[in-house]
């Protein structure tokens, strides 16, 4: 047996914190590493041990094997878990722990290495009589190699890269005619993202479903599998909602997939925990061919633990330390079902662009059959350094229904607030007749994303928004009668609190009048409703006709987002004496940022006269670009520069109207206050 007291946890957020919870649950020491922008992170706070490993950037910390090896042997410790992302799948990472005398908690180098080459994963597979997609695979094909395979395998095909992973270079090929741009196409992409063009070819199954089976096995050649997890319902090939068991597979198809897997794992000898990924045309559930091995603890690892009442880290850690499965095949049942919601600090609406910003409240569920897999706190920064998954909602229950039903309920009451988020979106997709009834593939929600529009802000929120602080000014006055926001004028007794707020597209503006005991409140000049406002540590409770409904509002700035069950809006105050969008008194067009990330080019020198629909500034952020135009003719004031980090919503650029008595429409930012990302 091999000592392990004490773990390093090589990762951040959500996952350290989970990982740490079962080394917590063992008796075991862990050890966080953090960047800069991490110093003050819930994984920091959890662990026993934290070790600052460099700048925010994670190619400077949380990539760099040498900084974390380091940690690692500046705290003792005896072992490193990788999580996922980062350097779990990097088999450089594992060598340099073996090195070091470290435990690596995954697998060998060498099995990484196999299945990290979707070619070699492939020919190995085979060779172990698992079924793999019809096609052609080796390294070095050419682009006339791969002309002459398509006729032979039949369109359509489905080009795919065989480094790296994520869906960065594959091309679906319906004609021969399409065929030479989608290589051309993919060799650039792969080249780009992975250093590496090579291509294979496979093919395209109809109505697919990406549907992955969970194994573990030991040091000792005892390999099995914890059943399987249905993955279909992916955007741009990366996962979202995730469901155990898939609701298309029956009792026969899920032993001979499950075998598969474990074949799949025997063929590197593989050790520790990882999932074996499978292609199911939904058209032919017995019919299923391998796809790829993640040599790693899957996001979606919550669903198989809930179902099978087995602790993954925990038998990755016992594996790691030399010991036998306990466990056989047979003692392996999965009881009721589970499904996990990833929430994303990202805006459906806008094409899914990077939010972030600092969570200024924060509402998670708690209930029968309710998990939450968390990185978040009060007072985190979501910058455009990382991943943008915030958490994840995981329901179980007996059925599948009723799992559904609790996870809806659960991502109702989520909120966060200070940070826009991708919860409505996916109590829309758990909405959707197909989804209740298990008609899913893998193209399913890139075509609902296509209907997706702004959530309207409802009337009862921004009412919300608006007497909160109108009331808790009353409430913090006390006795003192010149401090509460009476409206009081020598000409006018009763002049009401007047709030305007931009809630989307609209102006929406609030008069307040009487105390909060006592108020009157209009909308938009309707009729006034009598109110009463109470304003504590959980937020604001107000009563309209004997019904009192609560909500959370914080407030940063001008910024102010509105929480209640259901939903969170966010909205932004309108100062007195400035204009509103579209109105005469706004005759400058401000360019900010739609998303957190760092300037990467500026079109234009400062005080240059443009055309409008010339770029000024384009800023990217996770890999996405975005490009920021002039939206009238005009003069350019430059507010940022290449290299400038800069916050949702930060001013970049105005254009001065060429015309000034021709109004422009204003991008208005209901993020974060400027400056205040990181």
């Amino acid at each position: 047996m091999i000592p392990i007291s004490s773990v390093l946890v090589a990762n951040r957020g959500e996952i350290a914190v989970r990982v740490m919870r079962s080394l917590r649950a063992m008796g075991i020491r862990s050890i966080a590493v953090f960047s800069d922008a991490d110093a003050d992170a819930l994984h920091v706070t959890v662990a026993d041990d934290a070790v600052g490993i460099g700048p925010a950037p994670a190619r400077e910390s949380y990539l760099d094997i040498d900084k974390v090896i380091a940690a690692a042997i500046a705290t003792g410790a005896d072992a490193i878990h990788p999580g996922y992302g980062f350097l779990s799948e990097n088999s450089a990472f594992a060598t340099a722990c073996e090195a070091a005398g470290i435990v690596f908690i995954g697998p060998t180098p060498e099995a990484m290495t196999v299945m990290s080459d979707k070619i070699t994963a492939k020919n190995t597979v085979s060779a172990h009589d698992v079924p793999v997609v019809p096609g052609v695979a080796r390294p070095g094909l050419t682009d006339d190699d791969l002309t002459e395979a398509a006729r032979d395998i039949g369109y359509p095909v489905l080009v795919k890269p065989s480094a790296g992973g994520g869906g960065k270079g594959m091309r679906v090929v319906t004609e021969p005619s399409a065929l030479p741009a989608a290589l051309a196409g993919a060799r650039r992409e792969a080249a780009s993202s992975f250093g590496d063009d090579t291509l294979f070819l496979e093919r395209f199954v109809l109505s697919p479903r990406h549907i992955e089976v969970q194994v573990l096995a030991d040091a000792h050649g005892g390999v099995i599998h914890l059943g399987e997890r249905e993955c279909s319902l992916q955007r741009r090939h990366q996962k979202v909602i995730e469901e155990a068991p898939s609701p298309l597979l029956d009792e026969a198809t899920r032993a001979r997939i499950g075998a598969a897997a474990c074949d799949t794992a025997r063929s590197v000898g593989y050790r520790g925990a990882g999932t074996v990924e499978f292609i199911v045309s939904a058209d032919r559930p017995d019919e299923f061919f391998f796809m790829e091995m993640n040599t790693r603890l899957q996001v979606e690892h919550p669903v198989t633990e809930l179902v099978t009442g087995i602790d993954l880290v925990e038998w990755q850690i016992r594996v790691a330390r030399g010991e036998k499965l306990a466990i056989a095949q047979d003692d392996v049942t999965m009881t009721g079902h589970a499904i996990e919601a990833r929430v994303y600090a990202e805006d459906p609406a806008r094409g899914f662009i990077p939010t972030g910003g600092t969570v200024i409240d924060l509402v998670e569920p708690r209930g029968t059959g309710i998990r939450i897999d968390s990185g978040l706190v009060t007072g985190t920064v979501v910058s455009s350094h990382y991943d943008p998954m915030l958490s994840k909602v995981i329901a179980h229950g007996p059925d599948r229904a009723s799992a559904l039903a609790r996870l809806d309920t659960a991502l109702a009451g989520t909120g966060v607030l200070g940070v826009g988020t991708n919860i409505d979106f996916l109590r829309t997709v758990l909405a959707e007749d197909d989804v209740l009834a298990g008609r899913l593939d893998t193209g399913f929600l890139d075509r609902l994303v296509e209907t997706i529009v702004a959530p309207v802000v409802p009337d009862d929120a921004v009412i919300a928004a608006a007497v909160a602080g109108w009331a808790a000014r009353w409430r913090d006055a006390g006795s003192d009668p010149w401090s509460r926001p009476t409206g009081w004028r020598a000409s006018r007794p009763d002049a009401p609190t007047v709030v305007r707020l931009q809630a989307g597209p609209d102006i929406r503006v609030v008069s307040v009048t009487g105390t909060p005991d006592d108020a009157r409140v209009s909308l938009d000049d309707a009729a006034a409703l009598h109110v009463s406002v109470a304003v504590s540590d959980e937020g604001v409770a107000i009563t309209t006709d004997g019904i009192r409904r609560r909500y959370r509002v914080a407030q940063r700035g001008n910024d102010i987002w509105v929480d209640r069950t259901g939903g969170t809006w966010s909205l932004s105050q309108i100062p007195a004496g400035t204009g509103s969008a579209g109105a005469d008194a706004a005759t400058d067009a401000d360019l900010r940022s739609p998303m957190p990330g760092s300037v990467i080019a500026v079109g234009v020198a400062d005080g240059d006269e443009v055309a409008a629909g010339t770029v000024v500034v384009i800023v990217e952020a996770m890999k996405m670009e975005h490009t920021l135009s002039a939206p009238v003719d005009g003069r350019v004031e430059l507010s940022a520069a290449v290299g400038d980090h800069v916050g949702v919503g930060e001013l970049l650029a105005r254009v001065i109207p060429t015309d000034t008595g021709t109004s422009a429409d204003t991008e208005i930012s209901t993020g974060t206050t400027p400056g205040e990302t990181a």
